[in-house]
């Protein structure tokens, strides 16, 4: 085996992790915003990892640069507004909506590739998204109400989320994935802070309780998720890693079960392996028997 595929292989067991710990930490971050609002939660959770990430930044300040500053605002911009949508939207639509809109992001990933990145991608991924986007469907659609406005609301975060990690797919090669990692959680934490004071002016007391919760999450799903999330990036697509998390739901489930005692319904492991397949699936470039490949359309002055 060559090493660029054993990298490639390792990029996809690390990502693959990644979606691992934000299953894991879905249940603690339900529980805890029922004791602090969201943005409030956010802002905390957000400002403590920031903290963390800044003392590993401090000692390779002289790899930061504007550019980096801005690749890292814009980031988390993304990221926040992603964040943002989704805890709106959840006000007004079911969770069960909220999680299949939001896994959407696997199919719109590839499909803003082609207009921001003008790359086709393979046959392997785009297969391997439908198939991860059905997978997605027998996980939710089963409980999904009648769509409503709240919907709207979800596809945003959706949109938001994909173009995350497409701008994390052009930006991890190119700058300090710690510093990259900073200024985006930075930005989060900031615009959180700003939105609590608006949306939740009432929230003016810091629930002792909600400190395990922030802890585990700022350390473990955003820390180290993000960080090797932008990393890992670096030797993969934008496609593919869109399509790796959508595990994330089979991990909540998984951990549901494991912790929570609950039971699944037939529909999660046939979404589940249908997920499974599609991950499979987009490890390929091309598909034997059919001719498209991951190819590159000329940007403006290109032959």
């Amino acid at each position: 085996m060559s090493r660029e595929w054993r990298r490639y292989l390792f990029a996809d067991g690390a990502l693959i992790g990644v979606a691992a710990i934000w299953g894991l930490t879905f249940v603690t971050v339900k529980n805890a915003i029922i004791l602090l609002p969201p943005f409030s939660f956010n802002f905390y959770r957000f400002s403590l990892a920031a903290f963390v990430m800044l003392l590993f930044a401090v000692p390779q300040w002289k790899s930061i640069d504007k550019s980096t500053v801005k690749a890292g605002l814009l980031l988390g911009f993304f990221l926040f507004a992603g964040y943002s949508f989704q805890t709106v939207g959840l006000l007004y639509t079911s969770a069960s909506n909220a999680g299949f809109i939001t896994g959407l992001s696997v199919v719109l990933v590839p499909l803003f590739g082609i207009f921001l990145s003008r790359q086709i991608p393979g046959t392997g991924v785009i297969f391997g998204a439908i198939c991860a986007t059905v997978g997605l469907a027998f996980l939710s659609l089963g409980d999904v109400n009648r769509f409503n406005t709240g919907d709207i609301l979800i596809l945003f975060c959706a949109v938001s989320f994909a173009l995350h990690i497409i701008f994390v797919g052009k930006y991890s090669r190119h700058h300090s994935t710690v510093w990259l990692v900073t200024w985006q959680i930075a930005t989060v934490a900031v615009l959180s802070g700003i939105s609590a004071l608006f949306f939740e002016p009432g929230v003016n007391q810091f629930v002792p309780a909600v400190w395990p919760a922030l802890i585990i999450t700022a350390l473990l799903a955003t820390c180290l998720a993000f960080f090797m999330q932008n990393y890992m990036q670096r030797f993969t697509s934008p496609s593919h890693t869109a399509i790796i998390f959508t595990t994330e739901p089979v991990f909540a489930a998984v951990f549901a079960v494991l912790l929570l005692q609950e039971t699944l319904h037939i529909r999660a492991y046939w979404g589940g392996a249908l997920i499974l397949a599609g991950m499979l699936l987009s490890e390929f470039r091309s598909i034997p028997g059919l001719n498209v490949t991951a190819i590159s359309l000329p940007g403006q002055g290109e032959d």
